[in-house]
């Protein structure tokens, strides 16, 4: 792999087997840090949906199953 410039910042292109392997497809955010053995160690990042998912999951059976946020109530002045 190769770093090259793009704009202000630089970036690597990731071959599409490497991808493949990790289960990287284009859009997906991902984040590197140094790892202990002087490499790096790629962070894939969960999506919106993925986190909106785990965060349902977490709350299922802590509210009532027909309760509806109610947005205008929430914000109401009093």
């Amino acid at each position: 792999m190769k770093v090259s410039k793009w704009g202000n910042s630089l970036a690597i292109r990731i071959p599409t087997d490497v991808a493949s392997r990790l289960g990287l497809k284009e859009g997906d955010e991902v984040d590197l840090q140094p790892s202990d053995t002087n490499g790096i160690e790629l962070l894939r990042l969960a999506s919106r949906r993925e986190r909106i998912d785990r965060l349902r999951e977490l709350l299922k059976g802590r509210l009532p199953a027909d309760y509806r946020f109610d947005r205008e109530a929430a914000n109401a002045r009093r």
